[in-house]
């Protein structure tokens, strides 16, 4: 039999090495290493814009409103008292009770049929006898100091 020569000290410590690292992997655990991700760098947002204010009503559409509110209150109303209490209150937005009221009957090719005119007045009385609301509010004209000088209905 032939005998190995370890005496060689290169070649015994390679094999030292070699079963030292060998078992250095053995011992270790099978878990991965994850390297921590590196903080991401902040990045500085512009302040959110102010949302836009929503635009106010004009005071035609204020008007409108008002006087539709009005229109359905007295053909609605109770008692010939409350509705006579709402047209006094609904004569106050016009300029004066002979307002002009025109209702649109038919309209072709840009070209308005209108009923017989009448006032408001008569229009309010006419709400409070019948207790019917036919007619919306198609136009309405203003003078400068927020009165209605002239209405235009149209039926629904």
């Amino acid at each position: 039999m032939k005998k190995r020569n370890l005496t060689f000290p290169l070649t015994r410590s390679l094999t030292v090495m070699l079963f030292v690292l060998l078992a250095m992997g053995a011992c270790k655990s099978k878990k991965a290493v994850v390297e921590a991700e590196p903080e991401p760098v902040p990045v500085e947002e512009p302040a959110p814009e102010p949302a836009p204010e929503p635009e106010q009503p004009s005071a035609e559409e204020v008007a409108v409103g008002k006087l539709e509110n009005y229109f359905n209150a007295i053909a609605t109303a109770n008692s010939l008292q409350s509705a006579n209490n709402t047209i006094r209150e609904a004569l106050g937005m016009f300029s004066n009770p002979n307002t002009p009221v025109l209702i649109v009957i038919h309209e072709e090719s840009g070209v308005k049929d209108y009923d017989e005119p009448t006032t408001i007045e008569r229009y309010l009385n006419y709400l409070k006898d019948t207790k019917k609301n036919l007619n919306f509010i198609s136009d309405i004209r203003m003078d400068g100091s927020g009165k209605v000088t002239e209405l235009e209905l149209r039926r629904r």
